[in-house]
């Protein structure tokens, strides 16, 4: 039985719906499980929130914002409170802005998530949660006023469009704004495509849609958590459990606080996860990229990994 397969029945024993592996720019490993087909999307959770990272690597290559300046900068209500006038974008994606949170898989419409209050200096602690994904909608939305552009249109026009992914729904607030930290529908296949763009460093097709450089920069941690890039999971050691704001995705998601993604895998392993178990695995020194769907269950990122890298049980 090959690695590909050991791994993608341990997923489908465990509510799993699809697995699909790329190696290079090939499809070489597909599986799709308990009632799941290649052409059903599937709710990507907070696998969704990878997407605002590079919309924030776009707006900085067409000088729309830099990852340094303040929020305060473009959400001016921001500028007369000690702490919310000191925040930076980095802090904001970074989710070290002291900002909450949020409830998970509830995000605020645009306008209440910019009165959330801070309760921690800026940079000094991790809170994992939709809130800032929804601030920094509000951000993408007034720096493109004058372009007449929503930021779900630029994010498609920039990279989406480009490499020619469609998102089949993206659910949006009842003020109208696309929910950012988790509203996007994808096929695995769908999602491939981002991960090899993102693999290949912002390259398609052999055009440069994104700075490679720049997008490095979305795997680089914060001294709050070692563990969390710019709205991407590392595979390096965090500073450990999150919190109690979800048990249904922090039950996984703590583990990842603790120990990275799979202590036995590559350094450069990165990933965007949402609840139930919505993993997009890239690792650019393995030349892999790998799409893992489910359902609610107890799947394990470091014994789904063992088997597909290693070819056996994490606990063997």
């Amino acid at each position: 039985m090959s690695r590909y397969k050991l791994a993608a029945d341990y997923s489908k024993n465990y509510r799993g719906l699809s697995v699909l592996v790329l190696k290079g720019d090939r499809i070489v490993f597909e599986q799709y499980d308990n009632g799941h087909s290649a052409d059903e999307p599937h709710l990507l959770a907070s696998g969704t929130k990878s997407f605002a990272g590079v919309m924030a690597v776009a707006a900085i290559e067409d000088k729309l914002l830099s990852l340094d300046e303040r929020v305060a900068d473009t959400i001016t209500e921001w500028k007369s409170d000690p702490r919310k006038s000191k925040i930076t974008i980095s802090e904001l994606l970074h989710l070290t802005s002291g900002i909450g949170g949020g409830t998970l898989g509830r995000p605020p419409e645009y306008a209440d998530a910019i009165t959330a209050a801070a309760d921690f200096e800026p940079g000094t602690k991790f809170q994992y949660g939709p809130t800032p994904f929804q601030i920094f909608g509000e951000v993408m939305r007034r720096k493109l006023l004058p372009r007449k552009e929503s930021p779900l249109d630029y994010l498609k026009r920039r990279v989406l469009d480009p490499i020619g992914l469609n998102v089949s729904v993206w659910q949006r607030a009842r003020d109208g704004n696309p929910q950012l930290p988790s509203g996007a529908f994808l096929t695995a296949r769908e999602w491939a495509k981002f991960g090899l763009f993102i693999k290949n460093g912002g390259k398609w097709s052999g055009k440069q849609l994104l700075p490679k450089k720049l997008l490095a920069d979305c795997f680089v941690g914060s001294k709050a958590n070692p563990a969390y890039g710019l709205t991407f999971w590392l595979n390096a050691k965090g500073t450990g459990p999150l919190g109690e704001e979800d048990k249904r995705f922090l039950r996984a998601v703590d583990k990842i606080g603790v120990n990275g993604i799979y202590a036995k895998g590559p350094r450069d392993l990165v990933m965007a996860a949402g609840a139930a178990g919505q993993r997009l695995y890239i690792i650019p020194s393995l030349d892999l990229v790998i799409v893992r769907q489910g359902r609610l269950s107890r799947f394990d990122d470091a014994e789904f990994l063992a088997r597909l890298l290693d070819g056996n049980s994490r606990t063997d």
